[in-house]
């Protein structure tokens, strides 16, 4: 389905997209709009996705086999199930549907598309890709998860035929597309509940470096044990980097200087200069190298990372200051896996020298929480005070004896002093406006709605202040 022309099928009706208020699917949408493709949408909170979109396209609040009428084609995320009424009425019309995923890799496929995977860091490292193209005059479109300020949304809108795509391997999405270069900064276990084992996990990353042509690229990070070892079956050059010595593009001294980073990069025995980050943490150090690698093949100098990277800010719900209030210090992060909150607590550590760091976690699914509970307890035992919520249930449905009180207690063994439980969120807001004191950092992180509670505490403080 892939190969499918999705602008000559706009030609003969509106592109349909179901829960179009999504990150993926509106910056889809968008890219179509300007395209010049028809869209139409329906998302149960459909006020939020006008706000994405605009005027442009007609968005309904309900789902109703009605919508599909006359579309030329459905497009739906990986969590529509299949016997939902509209995409029936769509198959009962002949009406071809699409996942998001597919319909991302018909658009994209027929240009250049630079891909970045991995189980951590993508929308950064897309972002921050994006910016050193943009800063060589190269001018991508890109596609990400999530939100950038800088972009409004999560798409980048460029004019060239040079495609940065956030490579999500959820469902195997990435698996649609052709990409000339590939960055995967992480392998670890994650949604085992589509693959049920590493060994497929790394089968899927395989198959996608394999989709690599002979004059492409693929760099693998050299820190990370699960990227460094896969072995792709591809002719394409293989480049990795980090801060290993064996690393072809590695970063050495490195200086955290504030909300900052200054490293210096090296391509094998040539040095190539000094670069600072305008974000912190050893992690961003590694998806700053990923993008250099990707960038410097499709032509951008070095000197366009080292333009671009200083005024690089992140992106929305990735170690994103709310605000400080009453000597509160309040930050928002998507870390939902060990490792991502492992990192986002170091990059604390580093910011915030000597001040108490307060974390606040959401699990994030059932089964990630029940697979890895014990691996969230020694992440979070690194902060000084924990808060563990129940699960976000996101597209599962509870198991028995999974809560959050997995990981309170994993933390617990792991030797972290004051973990508290707090099933629900107005219990957790009401606790932590009784606990936080003057330069406490306090740090919510989940791929839900934790953010909700870090925003409504930071506005209780500021006006109280």
């Amino acid at each position: 389905m892939s190969s499918v022309d999705l602008l000559s099928l706009a030609q003969r009706g509106p592109i349909h997209f179901m829960g179009i208020g999504g990150a993926g699917m509106s910056a889809l949408a968008d890219a179509l709009m300007r395209a010049g493709a028809s869209v139409t949408g329906c998302d149960l909170n459909a006020a939020a996705a006008q706000a994405l979109l605009g005027e442009r396209v007609h968005i309904d609040a309900q789902h109703d086999p009605a919508h599909v009428e006359g579309a030329a084609a459905v497009v739906v995320t990986s969590a529509v199930p299949s016997s939902h009424p509209e995409l029936q009425a769509a198959r009962e019309r002949g009406i071809p549907v699409l996942k998001r995923a597919q319909a991302l890799g018909a658009f994209v496929n027929t240009g250049t598309v630079l891909a970045v995977a991995g189980t951590h860091g993508k929308t950064t490292t897309t972002a921050m890709l994006s910016a050193v193209l943009d800063a060589a005059g190269l001018d991508p479109t890109a596609f990400v998860g999530g939100r950038v300020e800088a972009w409004g949304g999560g798409l980048r809108r460029g004019q060239s035929q040079l495609y940065v795509v956030e490579a999500d391997e959820y469902d195997r999405s990435f698996l649609t597309l052709q990409p000339q270069a590939v960055a995967v900064t992480s392998v670890e276990a994650d949604h085992m509940d589509i693959y049920g084992s590493l060994e497929a996990l790394h089968a899927a990353f395989r198959e996608l470096l394999a989709r690599v042509p002979a004059d492409g690229l693929i760099a693998l990070c050299a820190d990370d044990e699960g990227a460094s070892n896969l072995l792709p079956a591809s002719d394409a050059r293989v480049v990795r980097y980090g801060t290993r010595s064996y690393a072809e593009l590695r970063a050495t001294d490195v200086s955290p200087i504030g909300s900052t980073t200054r490293f210096f990069v090296h391509d094998n025995d040539e040095p190539l200069g000094q670069v600072t980050l305008g974000v912190p943490g050893m992690h961003n150090v590694r998806n700053a190298l990923a993008a250099i690698a990707l960038a410097r093949h499709v032509g951008a100098p070095f000197e366009a990372a080292q333009r671009a990277l200083p005024t690089f800010r992140g992106v929305s719900r990735r170690f994103q200051v709310v605000g400080t209030a009453r000597g509160v210090t309040f930050i928002d992060d998507y870390a939902h896996h060990p490792t991502e909150i492992a990192a986002t607590l170091a990059a604390a550590r580093s910011v915030y020298p000597g001040q108490r760091i307060v974390a606040v976690f959401q699990p994030h699914l059932y089964s990630r929480t029940r697979d890895l509970a014990v691996e969230f307890g020694y992440a979070l035992a690194q902060a000084d005070a924990v808060w563990v919520t129940d699960v976000y249930a996101a597209r599962e449905q509870p198991l028995a004896g999974v809560t959050g009180e997995l990981i309170v207690d994993a933390a617990r063994r792991a030797g972290a002093d004051g973990v508290h439980y707090a099933p629900t969120l107005e219990a957790l807001q009401d606790e932590l406006g009784r606990v936080l004191v003057d330069q406490d950092v306090c740090i919510g992180m989940g791929a839900g709605d934790i953010d909700t509670v870090i925003r409504a505490v930071y506005a209780r403080f500021a006006e109280a202040a």
